[in-house]
């Protein structure tokens, strides 16, 4: 039954959202450094997509909350549009549709992950390699804002899934609605997603911001080639 329909997630969808990945933190024996990042003016936080969901992401916006006292405004995939009332209520979005500039007048951070499923659903031939291509939106959208990019990374997340092919290629050859992918991945108990995903202890850093005049005084290739390289030192590390 449609979400939009029931009005069932207005108020119960962040609740449900907080509880399971707090839930998830233990699971996965998360750990965050550099969260002082976060504790200042608003950012763009840009991470890492593990597969196949960005856990450690989803992870950081319950540790924001519980300092900040709100999500962080995540980008999520446009599939997404088929449930307003969760969007609204968890205070993601699928686009720049006027309140990022709203959150980010009221000092509120923002959150996407540039290699989206492309990077998630990938086969176990490629863990921990940042594969954005020319995706460079999320430096044009910082610029728009004025704000600094926080760069984010965490290891464990590509070992929560055994990745068996490449998910978005697939997706889009067999046209599946909404652009989304077709992957296929294993767990302890079977398949994605029925089962759940190995317990892989989760350990995320947060790196120091690209300032919003580091961003600028580049081209946009050049300060995407540049938080995409922060990134991966991350993972390397």
């Amino acid at each position: 039954m449609a979400l939009r329909s029931t009005g069932w997630a207005m108020g119960r969808a962040r609740t449900l959202w907080l509880g399971y990945w707090r839930a998830m933190q233990r699971y996965h024996r998360y750990s965050v450094d550099g969260i002082e990042h976060l504790l200042g003016d608003p950012v763009l936080i840009v991470g890492y997509h593990g597969r196949p969901v960005a856990h450690d992401l989803c992870m950081l916006t319950v540790a924001a909350y519980d300092r900040l006292g709100y999500l962080p405004h995540a980008v999520m995939h446009g599939a997404f549009d088929r449930w307003p009332e969760l969007l609204k209520d968890l205070g993601f979005v699928t686009g720049d549709d006027g309140s990022l500039a709203a959150a980010v007048g009221r000092g509120e951070h923002l959150l996407v992950a540039p290699g989206g499923t492309r990077e998630g659903c990938r086969s176990f031939r490629h863990r921990y390699e940042v594969s954005w291509g020319p995706r460079c939106g999320y430096v044009k959208l910082a610029l728009k804002y004025g704000i600094a990019i926080a760069p984010v990374a965490a290891v464990g997340v590509d070992d929560t899934y055994i990745g068996l092919n490449d998910g978005y290629a697939l997706g889009k050859r067999v046209k599946m609605p909404g652009r989304m992918p077709l992957w296929f991945g294993v767990g302890p108990l079977g398949l994605w997603p029925w089962s759940p995903p190995f317990p892989s202890r989760i350990r995320q850093r947060i790196g120091t911001p690209v300032s919003p005049e580091e961003l600028a005084s580049r081209s946009l290739t050049e300060a995407h080639e540049l938080v995409q390289g922060r990134v991966q030192t991350l993972l390397d590390e």
